[in-house]
């Protein structure tokens, strides 16, 4: 076992910022986004567009996608500082808000971002094993038939995917996940063509479209709103991924200038995830109307053919594995260098243990990084276990990391980097834009909040 400090760097594998070089293309770009993107958010559309109705239900989606390109447009040209193309860079979304706005500021935005991400990773360990308990359920299903109890909990499979995460999270930076992420990404792209194919087949098979303009009906006008702002807080966690873009861009190679890459990088990916989004969101609500379920592959609505369900809900698990890295390795990232700025000198912080296992890479472990990511991942996998709620967790973190992350701040940042006065036409335009996505913020967050209460209490 070899000790290597993070001092001694090889020559010629760093930038001049003291940073590897960076290899990242509008393709891996593409891939990163739609991993952190097309995840557990997408699963949860076809209830959703249930609450909203056929009007109102595609109308938010495609608002919701505009927004995401305006606000990911707005951020990508903060990376470098003061001039969008040649300025210094900013490795972090906080180290950008940092740079353009007060430091008050800065921690708000740092709490929030982290608050975000380890929202995300909660999320994503109730997904997964709501998908891992469909896997049994579809199989039980099949051999005892469609009147069999097949009841299963959610502990152990949760226990198992944290055990895959403690693993996964010793990979050391995002640069070097660039293959989990476009394995994820091919694994969010099969199981969302499932889920639109079979919600498809089924309304081919009903021979008529389910569902009406006004949505699922309820017995009160009040549940009626909480539904709906809790749809809202769906699509809005189902969509935003400002909270990791800068990072994504700080893996970019150029020439051509970052902002240019990201900007293609996230029209592409928009474009690709708002067709798969209304694909499966609309088709399960033709397919099952004011049935349909909260999560599209595992509300078994489908019972046949059990092996596709299967398929689809293993290529969930899949790609959750790359999306929980994707929202979770920056988290990582500033908390490690916080501890190398505090304590320099320290070799549990900065050291590098390198294992040589014949026949297998080289294994180069940080004490540091071992204790902080395994204390990280058995917290989100305990939270999850004490909050199951899949619906209700996605509408509370959407509407939580919506307007102060992915509108409020870019849209702040923008003024300070094009030197927008108050009162100017742009100014006004684009605070017009934020008062608007905080109005449907604030009302997803209350929805969301009281469908959670009311899960807890029921």
């Amino acid at each position: 076992m070899a000790v290597l400090s993070s001092l001694e760097l090889p020559n010629g594998s760093y930038n001049d910022d003291g940073h590897q070089i960076r290899t990242g293309t509008l393709w891996t770009a593409i891939a990163h986004i739609l991993t952190a993107v097309i995840g557990s958010g997408v699963l949860s559309l076809a209830w959703s567009v249930a609450q909203l109705g056929w009007i109102a239900g595609p109308i938010s989606m495609f608002c919701f996608a505009m927004v995401t390109c305006v606000s990911s447009f707005l951020l990508s040209h903060c990376y470098r500082y003061p001039d969008p193309v040649t300025g210094a860079r900013h490795h972090f979304y906080m180290d950008a808000v940092k740079t353009y706005l007060a430091r008050k500021q800065t921690w708000i935005c740092g709490f929030l971002q982290i608050l975000s991400m380890y929202g995300f990773g909660i999320a994503y360990v109730i997904t997964t094993s709501i998908s891992m308990r469909a896997i049994q359920k579809s199989n039980c299903y099949h051999k005892e038939g469609h009147q069999a109890p097949c009841t299963y909990g959610d502990s152990f499979y949760m226990l198992l995917f944290g055990a895959i995460q403690i693993v996964c999270s010793q990979i050391p930076d995002f640069r070097n996940m660039e293959w989990l992420s476009i394995l994820a990404s091919i694994m969010s792209f099969s199981y969302a063509s499932i889920g639109f194919a079979l919600g498809f087949a089924k309304v081919i098979g009903n021979r008529r479209v389910k569902g009406s303009i006004s949505g699922v009906q309820t017995a009160t006008i009040a549940q009626k709103v909480w539904k709906v702002s809790q749809a809202l807080g769906d699509i809005a966690f189902a969509y935003p991924y400002s909270v990791i873009l800068i990072e994504i861009q700080d893996t970019l190679k150029s020439p051509p200038p970052e902002n240019q890459t990201m900007k293609k990088a996230s029209m592409t990916a928009v474009l690709i995830t708002t067709f798969f989004y209304l694909c499966c969101g609309c088709f399960g609500y033709a397919a099952f109307g004011d049935q349909t379920p909260g999560n599209l592959l595992t509300g078994f609505g489908f019972y046949e053919p059990y092996w596709l369900i299967d398929f689809a809900n293993a290529c969930i698990v899949l790609h959750l594995v790359g999306g929980y890295q994707v929202f979770s390795q920056p988290v990582f990232a500033v908390f490690e260098k916080w501890c190398a700025e505090k304590v320099p000198n320290s070799g549990f912080v900065n050291n590098s243990y390198t294992i040589k296992i014949p026949q297998l890479p080289v294994l180069r472990i940080n004490l540091l990084r071992l204790c902080f990511r395994t204390c990280y991942v058995l917290s989100t996998t305990g939270l999850a276990m004490l909050f199951p709620y899949f619906n209700q967790v996605l509408g509370l973190l959407g509407a939580l990391n919506f307007w102060p992350l992915t509108i409020y701040f870019p849209v702040q940042m923008y003024f300070v980097q094009r030197k927008i006065e108050p009162w100017t036409r742009n100014w006004i335009i684009l605070q017009s834009f934020s008062f608007f996505c905080l109005l449907v913020s604030l009302i997803a967050l209350v929805g969301s909040v009281e469908g959670l209460i009311s899960e807890r209490l029921s």
